[in-house]
């Protein structure tokens, strides 16, 4: 393990592995080419332009950079013309594929060891992560999210995962497994009828994190690969290989909570504070330390999800003003214009008649 793991770090091939603060196993990506070409996309048009070496992909031991993963995902949903690319692709992705993190769940002795395990691992997988695995009243929750605010555009990246967390629950209790129901931090997507269906559950949009919530049953029930020996073995391999679970700049960590804030209204200090284990005259202090007021980031998180989800048609305006943690679409509509010179219904008419998705506004 340790001459692989040395290999690794000495002769990463070219994209592999770009930073040590919030990379990905490249194992995530496994038969993502195959996927791609499925749907009748150019997955080397992919890669290329999301800046991924294709060699890496499905290497257990090698490690993709977590923004360029994301990217693209994305980029597959845009090449193939297959809005719901992530879920699908989470679908059919079992979890022997998924490398290290895949075979600890697989290799736990019961179900409820394996969601244990991948809500305290994962973030080693999956650097700039958070999983948890938490009660609510009668349900359980297995909850995910990337901490990293940089990496705005993330939803196929959330509904892939998903769909690989339920195959872990299908693996022990058969294909029929459903949960009771699955939430997304992203708006509603315009097929979102086959996200019920892919899950057999309810499902709702623009929540405070990624989950999926079932209830209080079969977590006993014996895994069929469980193995303790090999568990025991292949925790150590991956938190070796992994080093950590990665750091997340300080602005980058309170992006992504106001983010994670916004669908519940108008995003206040004390609860980002809180959220991130720190006193509000704390987090103001070190806001200050790099020249910042909170009110202003805030205001730039919610002007880049703006002029990013503006140039998705298909989320009405009033929907988008609620996910943004605004109450009334007109208070929505004149912070864009401040922003950007023109209101939302305008900017989204400039891009559908230019044709051009990565046009940017006067504004930018």
């Amino acid at each position: 393990m340790a001459s692989a793991r040395a290999h690794h770090q000495q002769f990463p091939p070219s994209g592999c592995l770009e930073n040590r603060q919030r990379n990905i196993l490249a194992a995530a990506a496994s038969g993502v080419a195959r996927f791609i070409l499925s749907h009748g996309g150019q997955a080397d048009t992919v890669f290329s332009r999301a800046g991924v070496s294709e060699d890496c992909l499905g290497n257990p031991i090698l490690a993709l950079d977590l923004g360029a993963y994301c990217a693209m995902m994305e980029l597959a949903a845009g090449e193939t013309r297959h809005d719901n690319f992530g879920l699908w692709f989470g679908q059919q992705f079992q979890p022997h594929d998924l490398g290290l993190i895949g075979e600890i769940a697989l290799a736990s002795p019961t179900l409820g060891a394996a969601v244990e395990n991948l809500a305290t691992l994962f973030p080693f997988h999956q650097q700039a992560t958070e999983t948890r695995f938490v009660r609510e009243g009668e349900m359980l929750r297995l909850e995910y999210r990337i901490l990293d605010g940089r990496i705005l555009e993330r939803r196929q990246d959330a509904e892939l995962t998903m769909g690989m967390f339920a195959n872990v629950f299908r693996t022990c209790l058969g294909r029929d497994w459903a949960p009771e129901e699955v939430q997304f931090e992203h708006p509603q997507p315009l097929d979102w009828r086959e996200h019920r269906t892919a899950f057999d559950a309810p499902v709702q949009f623009a929540q405070r994190t990624n989950c999926l919530v079932f209830r209080d049953r079969d977590l006993g029930r014996r895994m069929p690969g469980g193995d303790l020996a090999r568990l025991t073995g292949l925790r150590a391999h991956l938190i070796a290989l992994a080093g950590g679970t990665g750091i997340t700049p300080f602005l980058d960590r309170v992006r992504a909570e106001i983010r994670s804030r916004l669908p519940e209204g108008a995003a206040h200090i004390e609860d980002v504070a809180e959220g991130l284990g720190l006193a509000r005259w704390t987090l103001q202090r070190r806001l200050a330390e790099y020249g910042i007021a909170f009110s202003a980031l805030a205001e730039e998180v919610r002007r880049d999800l703006a002029e990013h989800y503006v140039r998705q048609a298909h989320i009405p305006l009033s929907d988008l003003a609620f996910f943004l943690g605004y109450s009334e679409l007109s208070a929505f509509t004149r912070a864009f214009s401040r922003w950007f010179g023109l209101s939302p219904s305008k900017a989204r008419e400039v891009w559908r008649l230019g044709g051009d998705t990565t046009a940017t506004l006067p504004g930018l």
